[in-house]
C-alpha cells in the first residue's frame, strides 16, 4: 500500500512537471526554481549550468516532509543511494537501496540509473559516493500494450523537468537496458 508521504511526493514531482516542463533551465521562470530547489535545502545555488537533478529528487522528498535524520539531502544522487543502501543493509533508517532485481518500483519510490555512458552496478553504488549517476521518482503505475511500466519525474533531464517511463517485467521488476542502465530503486518506510 502507498503511505500518504509516498503520494505526496509523487503529486510534488507531479506539480513541478506541470508547471516547468515546457520551459528550459536557463527561462526565468525555472531557473529561479531551480534556485530555490538549492537554498531551501541549505545548499549554496551555483547557477543552472550545474546539474540539479540530485537536487530537485532531495527538495521534492523534504517538501514531503522528510527530514535530515529521514534523507540524506545532497547535489549528487550517489551520496543518498549509497546512504540508502547502507540503511537497507543494516536494516534501519527511513529510506532503502535495493537492486533493481530485488525490488518492484511504486509510487514514491526513487530509481537511479547510470549517466554518461557507464555502467556502475549495484554494488558500485553500495561502496560509492562520488560517480555520475541520475535518479527520479516515481509518480506513476500502469499497463498498456507494450507491457508493465512506471512514468518517473525527474529534474534536469534535457534541461528541464521531465517524464519517462521505465518498461517493467510482468513480475514488476524494472527491465534492464543496454544504455545508462538501472542501478538501484530506493523505497521509503515513511
Amino acid at each position: 500500500m502507498i503511505s500518504e508521504f509516498e503520494q505526496k511526493v509523487a503529486a510534488i514531482a507531479k506539480d513541478q512537471f506541470d508547471q516547468f516542463n515546457q520551459l528550459s533551465e536557463s527561462d526565468p521562470p525555472l531557473a529561479a526554481q531551480i534556485e530555490r530547489y538549492w537554498k531551501e535545502l541549505g545548499l549554496p545555488f551555483p547557477g543552472v549550468g550545474t546539474a540539479w537533478s540530485a537536487v530537485f529528487v532531495s527538495w521534492c522528498i523534504r517538501n514531503a516532509g522528510a527530514t535530515k535524520k529521514d534523507f540524506k539531502f545532497s547535489p549528487r544522487h550517489a551520496v543518498f543511494v549509497q546512504w540508502a543502501i547502507v540503511n537497507a543493509e543494516t536494516n534501519q533508517g527511513r529510506f532503502r537501496g535495493l537492486p533493481i532485481t530485488e525490488c518492484v518500483p511504486t509510487i514514491g519510490d526513487i530509481i537511479q540509473n547510470n549517466r554518461e555512458g557507464n555502467s556502475f552496478g549495484f554494488e558500485h553504488a553500495a561502496a560509492h559516493d562520488d560517480y555520475p549517476s541520475h535518479t527520479a521518482i516515481v509518480v506513476e503505475e500502469g499497463k498498456d500494450p507494450k507491457g508493465r511500466f512506471v512514468i518517473t519525474i525527474g529534474g534536469n533531464e534535457s534541461d528541464t523537468v521531465g517524464r519517462k517511463r521505465v518498461a517493467l517485467s510482468a513480475d514488476g521488476l524494472i527491465v534492464q537496458r543496454p544504455n545508462n542502465p538501472y542501478i538501484c530503486v530506493v523505497q521509503s518506510q515513511m
